[in-house]
């Protein structure tokens, strides 16, 4: 019997729904949010998946959970964030902490041991959540910085062009899936695709678009007498409403 079996099945729907069904989460367009009770809707398995969870050993469960309320969080707060469409100033900060604190939990999951599912094939766990209106919004909130510059693999450099919103939007995506696979009590399978996917895919987002954030905070308050610098610097104090610098 898998999983899934156990649990009665996937949802019909999404991650997010859910949330709002259960009255943790408003819909998009309104405010004000409750983030811890969000947070615990989000980062818990359903009632139904008592039984997938107890036969996990103590240890694993409790890093899912942890990697799930670091999951979870990292969700609510791009939601929010792209809510915010005045505050691009404040996007650029508030990103650069979410995503640090995100790249904690995956650096956690590629120091372990590789997981290893109990299925050969990815349980069903429901539609995914459709986060092309998110990335939309913060396209447009991001819009100066949005394209920037990054090479995936250093030791095989090749540099290509990306958003910054698409990257955002493909972590969250990566994490939603881990999310749905932990609610729905199936640890282990969780833990295998946030790790397997931050090996491959989410971790060098993550880094990539940190890098990018932290660049246009360095070009916004450092001195800045370069030549050729005059674009980059003008979107830096276009993103971050031109603060006053220290000259040295």
């Amino acid at each position: 019997m898998t999983d899934q079996q156990t649990t009665g099945g996937p949802d019909p729907t999404t991650l997010l729904e859910q949330a709002v069904l259960a009255g943790a989460l408003p819909p998009m367009d309104e405010h004000p949010i409750d983030v811890d009770k969000a947070l615990a809707e989000l980062a818990r398995p359903l009632p139904g998946a008592a039984a997938a969870v107890a036969r996990v050993d103590v240890a694993t469960q409790d890093l899912a959970q942890q990697v799930a309320d670091s999951a979870a969080s990292f969700l609510l707060a791009l939601r929010e964030i792209s809510r915010d469409a005045e505050g691009g100033g404040r996007a650029i900060s508030l990103l650069l902490l979410e995503i640090s604190q995100v790249l904690l939990a995956g650096a956690r999951l590629g120091a372990q041991r590789d997981f290893t599912p109990r299925a050969a094939y990815q349980p069903d766990v429901g539609p995914e959540t459709d986060l092309d209106p998110m990335r939309m919004r913060l396209a447009a909130i991001l819009e100066p910085v949005d394209t920037y510059s990054l090479v995936f693999d250093p030791y095989d450099p090749e540099v290509v062009e990306s958003q910054l919103s698409d990257d955002l939007t493909s972590i969250a995506s990566d994490l939603e899936t881990g999310l749905r696979h932990f609610r729905q009590g199936n640890s282990e399978e969780a833990l295998w695709w946030w790790q397997f996917s931050y090996v491959s895919s989410w971790g060098n987002l993550a880094g990539a678009a940190l890098n990018a954030l932290l660049s246009v905070v360095s070009h916004d308050r450092l001195d800045h007498e370069v030549p050729g610098e005059d674009d980059v610097l003008a979107a830096a104090d276009e993103m971050l409403g031109g603060g006053v610098r220290t000259a040295r």
